[in-house]
């Protein structure tokens, strides 16, 4: 196995390491909003105003942090394809054998 081989191995383990625990991140982060929302509204007893005012306050949370997420995510992955297209289009270049000049 070549340098650039285990290289690219790493890079794609840091990738799964990556997505793995950063959706970890995004899951603890929305039971945990999900359960102060749950503690308030049961603290609250009944107030229907405040109810909704907290749950729509929670689930503005869960959708921003999860949106978030997946933007940051998907821009990053677009980034990752396009420099290593570009990287692969670089090498191929000059790779390939340079034209002899017409006579």
């Amino acid at each position: 196995m070549g340098r650039d081989e285990a290289r690219v191995v790493r890079d794609v383990e840091l990738e799964k390491y990556r997505a793995r625990y950063g959706l970890l991140a995004v899951v603890v982060s929305n039971v945990a909003i999900a359960g102060v929302a749950a503690f308030g509204v049961w603290r609250l007893g009944g107030d229907k105003a405040v109810i909704v005012s907290v749950l729509t306050a929670a689930f503005t949370a869960v959708s921003s942090v999860t949106t978030a997420y997946l933007g940051i995510k998907a821009v990053s992955n677009t980034a990752r394809s396009i420099a290593l297209g570009d990287a692969s289009a670089r090498a191929g270049r000059a790779a390939a054998p340079a034209d002899p000049p017409a006579s």
